[in-house]
């Protein structure tokens, strides 16, 4: 049996060998790639637990590994069902019927919004995910046994692309460049190989180099300053533009427009790990055991999807999209547990403010229902 020591301990000479060849400096979107998606290594791509609400479970009277984050579907099912709503007013506005997910995680969210258009009366034709981990697609496949007729997975996207695309935590999971400003000087920060470990395992530290990169925006002040670009998730959303033809983007995460991402005072950046529903900020420590995620910039995103061609449907905070598309009527025909749990998806403390909706279409602009009321377009 593999342990996630041994996985931990060959990425980390994967790692180490790509430093190596690169002449002992890579940049942090490479690390970030490679603890994340390394085939068999990364920590997207072995089979732990990573979606859940329990950080261990408890079998025969001992712990057991659990999971290290929760996201919106595992946390209640009116989420997705939500969601639905908008979906299914994207779909027929649009003419299309497919439903194309990234990275579906455990597959809750797919089951949700499969069950509720079908309880609509408007069971979905095809809904195909695209997700290069074969751990979670079993998990996903297992999860969606019931509607295996009309799932599907693909590694690619088509050329031509119609439908409705969906994204929830999948920006904040692509790997980011970091830049540092000090004293007074841009610099890109990456990884180098540090001092071995009581085992001669290798480990890694920081290292600085100067660089024409900065951030879009200035940045007042002379204090030394830390962030992130985005060049890889806006290279996904002009990909997504280029490729749909006809049909509607909606993508869910946690971030900031411009101004507030790269305000004076976020000066430690964003980078954030999780395992075990814990947090840290060292993502060069247990390598492939925790998730690495930054915030997303959604000023980039948007002017990503314009340059490709895509216009902007809305803009608006979680809590505010599913009250929109019917959250609160959702909750009065559920029991007290579920209402408890719903509630996390809109209260500003919880999920509902920190986390964003960004709406984008091919074709003719539209009202979508999701950006009725509190559209904040104009603050990107």
């Amino acid at each position: 049996m593999t342990t996630s020591h041994s996985l931990t301990s060959e990425l980390t000479r994967h790692i180490t060998r790509t430093i190596l060849g690169a002449g002992g400096w890579i940049g942090f979107d490479v690390f970030m790639d490679q603890a994340l998606y390394t085939p068999g290594l990364g920590y997207y791509a072995h089979g732990s637990t990573k979606f859940g609400t329990l950080p261990y479970t408890v079998q025969d009277g001992a712990r057991v590994a659990g999971s290290d984050f929760v996201t919106s579907p595992e946390i209640t099912p009116l989420f997705g069902w939500t969601l639905a709503q908008q979906v299914a007013q994207a779909l027929q506005v649009t003419d299309t019927r497919e439903v194309w997910e990234f990275g579906a995680g455990s597959g809750a969210l797919a089951l949700q919004i499969l069950q509720a258009l079908q309880a609509q009366g408007k069971p979905l034709p095809r809904y195909t995910i695209v997700d290069i981990s074969s751990s979670l697609r079993a998990r996903q496949q297992a999860t969606l046994v019931d509607f295996s007729e009309h799932v599907r997975w693909v590694d690619a996207l088509p050329d031509d692309l119609q439908g409705v695309v969906l994204g929830n935590e999948v920006l904040d999971a692509m790997p980011v460049k970091l830049l540092a400003r000090v004293n007074g000087v841009w610099h890109e920060r990456g990884v180098v190989l540090g001092t071995a470990d009581a085992d001669n395992t290798p480990t890694f530290a920081w290292a600085d180099r100067a660089t024409d990169l900065h951030p879009p925006l200035a940045i007042d002040g002379p204090h030394d300053y830390l962030t992130e670009i985005h060049p890889q998730g806006e290279s996904f959303v002009r990909t997504l533009g280029s490729k749909l033809m006809r049909g509607a983007v909606f993508l869910i995460d946690y971030g900031f427009p411009e101004a507030e991402y790269y305000h004076p005072q976020r000066h430690m950046g964003t980078v954030m790990c999780h395992q075990a529903h814990r947090m840290d900020a060292n993502p060069l420590a247990r390598v492939g055991q925790k998730d690495i995620t930054a915030h997303v910039n959604f000023t980039g995103i948007a002017l990503a999807g314009n340059e490709a061609g895509l216009g902007v449907l809305g803009y608006c905070n979680q809590g505010r999209f599913l009250i929109n598309c019917g959250l609160l009527q959702q909750m009065e025909s559920a029991d007290l547990p579920t209402r408890v749990m719903a509630q996390k998806l809109i209260m500003e403390h919880e999920m509902g403010e920190l986390f964003k909706v960004i709406g984008f279409y091919k074709g003719e602009p539209w009202q979508a229902l999701g950006f009725e009321l509190g559209d904040k377009t104009h603050t990107l």
